[in-house]
């Protein structure tokens, strides 16, 4: 298996600009493309804005910052990714926006390039099937900020070849990132645990035992988490983890993944976390 050089990123989002950055300074070379001008044109800007904070911390020299900028081609055309040895679709999360975006690319794509998509909920074995090159196809999902945030999850599907897990395992690891391998299920690892435990939260503070600053006092004091799980329900968006909990209600068939009433009533009211200003929190 060639070392992976280049490699194309579908999405300028937050992901998409994030797994962008975290390549470049890594030596790697990019190519972001997506729909609009003005998408890729914000994503680039999102990648030298985050560089400039890091210069401000002195863990960058503005020259490794111009270096890293000078490495990330923006593109809004599909067939500028045919340099690349990896793509990875960083799209919304949407089933049917991500199953077009495959069929699409699978069609450009020289047969030997690996395909990966950066879901975080999505059957990465149902994605593969899409396409025709299920051996080559695999999950990577970053977490938010991937500049930051030092794990991905690679998800093999049922058809996952040895050689493509080993290819994107590697990547990860040049990317300064810890790599851990799962196994396709809904929520893979980290989410399918701690989504479960956020809506747990909520059912606590249903029950009236305790108040929500409590809660999370609680749990990151007691638990060594840097932030309490209903504060962390308000950043990742009420919405969200609701949706999620009833993927897993619906995927597993089991009871213990019923989403909370207060959950499901908190959203009904719009009262979605940070991006409305307020959640279980006001902001």
């Amino acid at each position: 298996m060639n070392t992976i050089q280049t490699v194309g990123i579908i999405g300028a989002g937050t992901m998409g600009n994030g797994i962008a950055q975290a390549c470049a300074t890594s030596g790697v070379r990019v190519v972001m493309v997506d729909i609009a001008q003005p998408a890729v044109d914000k994503g680039l800007a999102a990648v030298a804005g985050s560089l400039d904070r890091l210069i401000k911390k002195d863990k960058l020299t503005a020259e490794q910052k111009a270096a890293a900028l000078a490495l990330i081609q923006g593109s809004t055309n599909y067939d500028d990714l045919k340099q690349a040895q990896l793509v990875i679709e960083a799209a919304t999360e949407n089933e049917d926006l991500k199953f077009k975006i495959l069929k699409q690319v699978d069609a450009l794509l020289a047969p030997e390039v690996i395909v990966a998509t950066n879901t975080s909920s999505i059957s990465i074995t149902k994605l593969a099937a899409a396409t025709g090159r299920a051996d080559r196809f695999v999950g990577m999902h970053f977490f938010n900020p991937v500049p930051m945030m030092a794990l991905v999850e690679i998800i093999r599907g049922l058809q996952t070849s040895d050689a493509t897990h080993d290819a994107v395992k590697d990547l990860a690891e040049r990317l300064g990132k810890t790599p851990i391998t799962v196994k396709n299920s809904p929520g893979f690892v980290v989410n399918r645990i701690l989504v479960p435990m956020i809506n747990e939260a909520f059912f606590v503070l249903a029950e009236g035992t305790a108040s929500a600053e409590d809660i999370d006092a609680g749990m990151k004091l007691g638990c060594n988490q840097p932030i309490g799980p209903l504060a962390l329900a308000d950043m990742i968006g009420l919405d969200v983890c609701l949706a999620v909990m009833e993927v897993y209600l619906k995927e597993f068939g089991d009871s213990k993944y019923r989403p909370c009433p207060l959950l499901r009533e908190m959203v009904a009211a719009g009262r979605l976390g940070r991006k409305t200003g307020s959640g279980v929190y006001t902001y």
